[in-house]
């Protein structure tokens, strides 16, 4: 995906609100030693204490700040990827990783748990789209917008308007 970051970063970055990734450990190679050599405030969305080979394919939820070396990173390298999504939340990052650890776990029809990655792109992009209203209202929570690479040098942006799902199709070319 041949994206313009500039642009990118137009559509992501906003001075209203508070900026999020969250990043799929098992498509980001080599995440865990970039946040840790990066120091940008982050949390894993898996709870308790993993084993060294989980916590490297864990989907890490981390602010972004503005024209910082780890938000750079990602920009630059993160489309075409299926690295993850990015938030828009006035809320913090100690509130969100509550929301989002609360969204990772679910059960199937037997009652058996299974992961959701609904911080892959490509199941987002998916998801949103089959929500009723009151799913709606639980899946975002206190989020703004979601954020989502879709077609090639395309971001599509969720936001929840009453229980309707917006969508708007941003170039990044």
């Amino acid at each position: 995906m041949a994206i313009n970051t500039e642009k990118l970063s137009q559509h992501i970055i906003s001075f209203n609100t508070r900026i999020y990734a969250i990043l799929d450990g098992a498509s980001v190679a080599g995440l865990r030693m970039k946040l840790y050599e990066m120091k940008p405030p982050h949390y894993c969305l898996f709870a308790g204490d993993l084993e060294p080979d989980m916590a490297e394919v864990a989907p890490y939820l981390v602010r972004l700040y503005p024209n910082t070396p780890f938000t750079d990173w990602v920009f630059q390298e993160c489309c075409g990827n299926n690295w993850g999504i990015f938030v828009h939340s006035r809320r913090t990052l100690n509130d969100l990783r509550g929301h989002f650890r609360a969204l990772v776990n679910v059960y199937d029809e037997k009652g058996a748990p299974m992961f959701f990655r609904y911080y892959d792109p490509r199941v987002l992009r998916e998801f949103l789209p089959t929500c009723q209203p009151a799913e709606l209202k639980i899946f975002f929570g206190d989020v703004e917008s979601f954020f989502a690479e879709s077609a090639e040098e395309t971001l599509t942006r969720f936001s929840n308007s009453d229980g309707q799902l917006k969508q708007a199709e941003l170039d990044v070319s």
